[in-house]
């Protein structure tokens, strides 16, 4: 397969201290990348071979990206990435909007460090410029994690950065990438020139406006790919 000859290039990274919050990292990059789709079985063999773990480091990796969302286990099935159901989207978005808008509202007195959002807006139009829309969705993940970096909270960085990795699983669903994420660019623009002005009240709006409509637009597509899929199973 494909995706383990990457993960093998993964190896290195693991050093000589293997231990599976490790290998819990690599594979909640390479879910978050769609190595591994939504609803793919992960196997232990191919996987611990790959990375070169045992499989009780494997298991505990399992393990700690199951309490994240991002897996589930199926008795006597074995484990696959997970798939998102509409309330769960929704569920996420809520938990964005209560600690993204928390977060820009809590600024303290301007000037803001906006180096990292402003990073990843030009990052995402270079990857629209090229047809990368993979790459667009990335640099928006990378904007929004910025922005929740502005907090200065490790806590709320970890919390934000599962809920961003769960939010990828539905992106990944989403068979039409361009009209999902191309108006986000000139959103995510806005937002950063009017924190650049140092007014984080009027990008407090802009934000919650865009999360209530981005909310709208991916639970839109996202529930006929989920109920097109169901059908096609059933």
């Amino acid at each position: 397969m494909a995706e383990l000859t990457g993960l093998a290039d993964d190896r290195a990274l693991l050093g000589r201290t293997s231990t599976a919050e490790r290998v819990s990292d690599i594979l909640r990059s390479r879910i978050a990348e769609g190595y591994f789709p939504p609803g793919t079985r992960l196997s232990e063999d191919s996987i611990g071979g790959a990375l070169g773990v045992s499989r009780n480091t494997l298991r505990e990796a399992f393990r700690l990206l199951t309490h994240e969302r991002l897996l589930v286990h199926e008795l006597n099935r074995g484990v696959f990435v997970r798939v998102l159901t509409v309330e769960d989207v929704e569920d996420i978005y809520r938990t964005r909007s209560l600690v993204e808008c928390a977060v820009v509202r809590g600024l303290g007195e301007p000037p803001y460090a906006v180096d990292g959002l402003a990073t990843a807006v030009a990052n995402g139009r270079k990857s629209a410029g090229e047809g990368d829309w993979t790459g667009v969705s990335t640099a928006n993940i990378h904007f929004h994690r910025e922005l929740v970096a502005l907090a200065g909270s490790a806590r709320t960085d970890e919390l934000m950065r599962s809920v961003f990795a769960e939010l990828r699983l539905a992106f990944h669903v989403v068979d039409d990438p361009r009209r999902l994420h191309e108006p986000y660019l000139a959103r995510n623009r806005e937002i950063l020139q009017t924190l650049q002005k140092g007014d984080r009240d009027g990008a407090e709006r802009l934000l919650a406006v865009y999360l209530d409509d981005s909310l709208k637009g991916l639970v839109a597509v996202y529930g006929r790919r989920v109920a097109d899929g169901a059908q096609g199973t059933g």
